[in-house]
Formats: C-alpha cells, sequence, structure tokens
C-alpha cells in the first residue's frame, strides 16, 4: 500500500470513527492475487466486542463504497488492537507510559534499529524509553513501527 492511500483511507475513516466513539489503532492494507485486505483496528474505552466490529465495518463499507479509494477489490475486516497493540499517533503513546514498548526506528542510530524498553515520556516531539537502564529518546519522525511489548 502506498503511502498516499494509507494517508487518505486514515483521514477518511478516522473522523466516521470518532463520531461512532471509536479510535483507529492502526489500519492495513494487504494485496494478493486475487484482492486485498483491508484490515482496521479498533478501539474504545471498555474495549472492544464483536458487535462494535460488525457496526464499524457497516458504516465503513459504507463510506468506501461512496468514496471508493481503493482501486481493486477488497475484503475489509475489523478487530480489536489485541496485546500487541500497535502505537502510532502520540495520544497512543501517551496512554501507556509507564508499560512496555517495542520500538522499531525507520533508519539504524548507531547501527541499532530496535528497542524495547519502558516508556517514560511523551511530548509534542517524541518519546523516551528506557533500555537497558540508559535512557533513550527518539521523535515520532524516526519511529517506524512501535507497539506494546509482552
Amino acid at each position: 500500500m502506498t503511502g498516499i492511500l494509507r494517508e487518505r483511507l486514515i483521514a477518511l475513516i478516522e473522523p466516521v470513527l470518532g463520531s461512532l466513539g471509536y479510535e483507529l489503532v492502526e489500519l492495513e492494507l494487504s494485496s494478493g492475487r486475487a484482492h486485498a485486505v483491508l484490515r482496521l483496528f479498533i478501539d474504545r474505552e471498555g474495549g472492544v466486542g464483536l458487535e462494535d466490529c460488525a457496526a464499524v465495518s457497516r458504516e465503513v463499507s459504507a463510506l468506501l463504497d461512496a468514496q471508493d479509494p481503493i482501486p481493486s477489490a477488497y475484503t475489509l475486516e475489523v478487530s480489536s488492537p489485541g496485546f500487541d497493540r500497535v502505537l502510532r499517533t502520540r495520544a497512543h503513546f501517551g496512554r501507556f507510559v509507564g508499560s512496555r514498548v517495542f520500538v522499531e526506528l525507520k533508519e539504524p542510530r548507531a547501527g541499532r534499529r530496535r528497542y524495547t524498553g519502558t516508556l517514560l515520556t511523551v511530548d509534542d516531539g517524541g518519546i523516551a524509553l528506557e533500555v537497558d537502564r540508559e535512557q533513550v529518546a527518539m521523535t515520532f519522525a524516526e519511529i517506524g513501527k512501535a507497539r506494546l511489548a509482552s
């Protein structure tokens, strides 16, 4: 999936989910030979059940049918974020200060790309982790992927 399509899908879907009381945790679009799969991971206070996933699926399907942003056939899947929840936004990181997280940088820093540690702080510029008893700061622009670690 191109970055442009991903950003367009997030921009289309996030406001609808917000109006329904849900948060878009992550969005994945994987293409296969026959058709693509669009996966939405949603959350809300109190958690997400099967009925929530079905309601979001109906609303997002209607939106995507009207807007038609995906150029090929696709299947929509909606689920909860699970235990290894993706951290994508400043608010996601802010909610999990004190938790163990895994961060993969876009580019290696001093030969290292992956860090697992305790999330110490979050601010507008980035985050700080405690990794091997040392504090490691990184900007949001440096982060390629991040998720809760078990």
